[in-house]
């Protein structure tokens, strides 16, 4: 439980897979949307991981990520309804600015990145969330949907897409079990939905970290 006093706003942290759909299911909630994208580490940064026995970069792995500003961008939100963020250009893997966040009054807001339930406990120690899941889907349709993104946006190489969408086809069912795991409720889209709608009207939904 936590100790800290209530906070009018709260957070629903949205994960899954890369490719699961979080970004348009943020979109479709109509809540206001933080992308924990845009907190990435930059390409020269010393603490980050390469996937092993390849000189990529995992971006895969929470050590990729700024978990601490992350996080202290959530509790500004909460606390005070606005926020400076960074603008994170994921196809030269750097930050290319800064820019304000408002979400208002809104007793909710999304949270969502591959990386939000490395933060579950966190937010829940702080006093700030409302709810936490975890897209999934088929594997092959999540291959499918992350490789037209990632190609359209010209997000990194292609010989390097197609090795990160094997290697995360393969391991998907382990992503979200481990997703799991740290506390995010594994659904569908449409029982993801009914679980924000509840949050907003205030009514707490039993988490698989609560039972």
């Amino acid at each position: 439980m936590s100790s800290h006093p209530p906070i009018p706003t709260r957070v629903v942290l949205l994960a899954g897979p890369s490719g699961s759909g979080k970004s348009s299911f943020a979109t479709r909630s109509g809540l206001p949307v933080l992308s924990l994208d845009d907190f990435y580490k930059e390409a020269g940064d010393p603490t980050l991981p390469q996937v092993p026995g390849s000189s990529d970069i995992d971006w895969d792995s929470p050590l990729s990520w700024d978990t601490e500003t992350a996080v202290a961008a959530i509790v500004e939100l909460c606390r005070t309804g606005r926020t400076r963020v960074p603008v994170y250009d994921i196809a030269t893997s750097a930050r290319t600015g800064e820019e304000s966040l408002d979400i208002g009054r809104t007793p909710l807001f999304i949270a969502e990145g591959i990386f939000a339930a490395d933060i579950v406990e966190r937010c829940r120690e702080l006093g700030v969330l409302a709810d936490a899941l975890c897209l999934r889907g088929r594997p092959s349709t999540t291959f499918r949907r992350r490789l037209l993104r990632d190609l359209r946006e010209g997000r990194k190489s292609v010989p390097f897409l197609l090795r990160r969408g094997w290697r995360l086809m393969r391991a998907e069912r382990s992503i979200v079990a481990r997703q799991t795991a740290l506390g995010a409720h594994a659904c569908g889209k449409e029982e993801a939905l009914g679980r924000v709608a509840a949050a907003a009207a205030g009514r707490r939904v039993k988490a698989r970290a609560e039972a």
